[in-house]
């Protein structure tokens, strides 16, 4: 799409003459982005690009338009009153070409629905609504799993959770600016604008590039207002990755190997374990995948469905009509399941119905919050659960993090003091490489993220060592001596891949 902008020509000919004639065009973003970061692209009759901009020095910006068009661009300094007028004369042909594209009819229905989708967001008229727009679909774009609004003294900063890492976004000044996106916002996921003293939940969905993509809202009272936490769930960065298997998933062959055991025992319990965010519903997604051949009967209840599985039943929790996890899991034991997994385990009563399932001759998934393999059954007996019924309903427990890897395009060597390898459990010899940051990576030096895990194969011995009440380090030794490995010893052996860098080694993993 480059149709050419009726524009003024004095502002071309400063570009160089070298690349002449040059053109005003559609850029590949929406007009939003584009009055946000005051920038206009042209094009030569050879295809060079220029960005007009008044701030070109700005490293972010260069870093983040750059990383958007994946080729070279001329930056090139224009004043404020010219940017204005270049935007304000793009937005009416943005408008104008949208409406030429629905004369097109249907005939290529999913083609230009995938365009339109990206110019949407120039029609809206009220500037909150296409602020919160722009601001969902660059989520999207950059793959994002959460979406922070936080309310300051004079206005809101908005940034987004990206690779596990927190990132600035924007600064938005004016208290009631803030307010009205706050508000924008409650409407989406139909909840009180009119409450602003209690927490609010909800939901909502939007359909981007052709696609349904669902958003979870909370809403929490802060100091200077109302903070806001958007969570994505978008399934395309699922189905990107291609088949849901262990395999695409990053798992060292070993860990893999064992997974793939435990989800094929006849009965007893796989659990999940690591902080929100950490890949656990995923991995357990994987993991019924691969054993789903058809001749099981497999029920999932989760909260809220994040990936839709073939061949599965799938029951989505509503705490407003009265649908937990409980009552959901106590109705599906009486569907006659072969496989069930439960979203989370998140009280005493889903933990006492999930380990009385695994003890009567099914195979129970789940997910639990603990630090590592061996918090979760303290987890359970702070629940009140017997301790005895828990060990012998456990057969495995998975503790998993996720660490940022290393930009392919600008990975190299980095200079580490011997004595520095050392401290962190790497030979003194060893080569450690880090990204030094580029437009592919938004300057982080890091793009994507990999499983590490320590994953803790219950036997007769560890059952009676745990039921017991052994002390922790005697349990650790026993386990450590069937080959287990920690979540440390993954997490080095990905920086001695030159995968990862020291810097998330300490960031994810505690040292042993």
């Amino acid at each position: 799409m480059n149709a050419v902008l009726q524009q003024p020509q004095d502002v071309l000919t400063r570009l160089p003459a070298s690349d002449a004639p040059w053109s005003l065009s559609f850029a590949p973003w929406p007009h939003a982005d584009a009055q946000r970061w005051r920038a206009v692209m042209a094009t030569s009759a050879q295809g060079r690009l220029a960005l007009l901009a008044d701030r070109p020095l700005e490293p972010l910006l260069r870093l983040r338009i750059e990383s958007k068009l994946k080729k070279p661009v001329l930056w090139w300094p224009c004043e404020p009153a010219e940017i204005d007028a270049l935007l304000e004369a793009a937005e009416t042909d943005y408008r104008a070409l949208g409406e030429l594209s629905e004369s097109f009819g249907n005939a290529n229905e999913a083609e230009a629905a995938q365009e339109l989708s990206a110019l949407h967001l120039a029609e809206q008229a009220s500037p909150v609504v296409r602020l919160l727009d722009a601001t969902l679909y660059d989520a999207l774009q950059d793959g994002a799993s959460d979406i922070h609004f936080e309310c300051q003294l004079r206005g809101m900063k908005i940034r987004s959770r990206i690779d596990g890492v927190m990132l600035d976004v924007k600064q938005i000044d004016g208290v009631q600016a803030a307010e009205q996106l706050v508000s924008r916002l409650k409407v989406m996921a139909e909840l009180d604008i009119g409450e602003r003293r209690l927490p609010q939940d909800g939901r909502f969905k939007l359909r981007v590039q052709g696609r349904e993509v669902d958003f979870r809202l909370s809403i929490m009272p802060s100091v200077f207002g109302e903070d806001a936490v958007v969570r994505v769930l978008d399934r395309a960065q699922v189905e990107a990755q291609g088949a849901l298997t262990l395999d695409a998933l990053g798992f060292e062959p070993e860990a893999r190997a064992q997974i793939r055991a435990l989800a094929r025992q006849p009965h007893g319990m796989l659990l999940v374990t690591g902080p929100t965010g950490s890949g656990k519903t995923t991995t357990l997604y994987a993991a019924i995948s691969e054993v789903n051949t058809g001749r099981d009967k497999i029920i999932t209840i989760e909260d809220p469905v994040e990936y839709q599985l073939p061949g599965v039943v799938q029951i989505p929790v509503n705490e407003k009509k009265g649908l937990s996890f409980a009552r959901g899991l106590r109705s599906v034991l009486r569907h006659d399941p072969d496989r069930v997994m439960v979203g989370e385990i998140r009280d005493a009563e889903t933990a006492q119905i999930a380990v009385q399932a695994a003890l009567t001759g099914h195979l129970v998934f789940s997910t639990v919050h603990a630090n590592n393999a061996f918090d979760v059954v303290g987890r359970f007996m702070h629940m009140g659960l017997d301790l005895y019924n828990v060990v012998s309903a456990l057969n495995g427990v998975l503790a998993q993090r996720l660490m940022r890897i290393n930009c392919r395009h600008c990975v190299e060597p980095l200079a580490t003091a011997p004595a520095q390898l050392r401290d962190h459990g790497l030979p003194e010899d060893a080569t450690v490489l880090h990204g030094r940051g580029c437009g592919h990576c938004r300057g982080t030096g890091y793009k994507g993220r990999r499983a590490v895990s320590e994953l803790l194969w219950l036997d007769d011995e560890l059952r009676d060592l745990i039921a017991g009440r052994a002390p922790l380090s005697r349990i650790k030794e026993a386990a450590r001596g069937r080959g287990m490995r920690s979540l440390r010893d993954a997490a080095v052996a990905l920086v001695l891949r030159g995968e990862s860098t020291l810097e998330e080694l300490e960031r994810v993993t505690l040292a042993d």
